[in-house]
């Protein structure tokens, strides 16, 4: 199956825009027929998931960098990019703890849950037996963010949206060849 079917799949697009989508399309074409056909929330879904995982976070993180955001959101701003730099256990379980104390509330918790996610254990430390996360879960937590960011000027949300998957796209063309990984 390809990457795009898979990705579509794993991400619950919805029924018009898997339509849309056939095995033969590149990601880029795959991305840009759904905003073309005004499916941005599937483009989005489908942009999240085809990146790489540092990519992506990496994404939501420059998406946010220039928002005025509480100082919570900046600490998982913070803790995110972080984890972008320094791809390890420590950084990514930070990232982890902070966004579960949150409680999944705030553009913050989204930011470092993106990175929370992107492997290692979901599982409390102390728990010797790993619960690793589903491959799909830092591209859900990077929609959230990128939804909660738009959201930030509420009469503009939509039009906030789709500016956020122009830079993204730069990543997925650069990004392609890592995988989704």
């Amino acid at each position: 199956m390809s990457a795009v079917l898979q990705a579509s799949m794993q991400m619950e697009l919805s029924e018009p825009a898997s339509a849309m989508l056939k095995a033969d399309m590149t990601p880029q074409t795959a991305v840009q027929a759904l905003v073309g056909a005004g499916q941005v929330q599937d483009a989005l879904k489908l942009l999240a998931r085809l990146l790489p995982k540092r990519y992506a976070v990496a994404w939501l993180c420059q998406c946010a960098r220039d928002q005025l955001v509480s100082p919570e959101d900046k600490a998982g701003a913070s803790l995110a990019e972080k984890w972008v730099r320094e791809p390890n256990e420590s950084n990514r379980r930070a990232a982890f703890e902070f966004a579960n104390a949150g409680g999944y509330k705030s553009t913050g918790a989204w930011l470092a849950a993106a990175a929370g996610w992107s492997g290692g254990s979901l599982a409390p430390a102390s728990q010797a037996t790993p619960v690793p996360p589903a491959d799909h879960l830092t591209a859900c937590a990077v929609v959230a963010g990128i939804n909660m960011l738009a959201a930030l000027v509420a009469d503009r949300f939509e039009a906030r949206r789709a500016g956020y998957i122009e830079p993204a796209m730069n990543l997925l063309n650069g990004g392609a060849a890592a995988g989704a990984a």
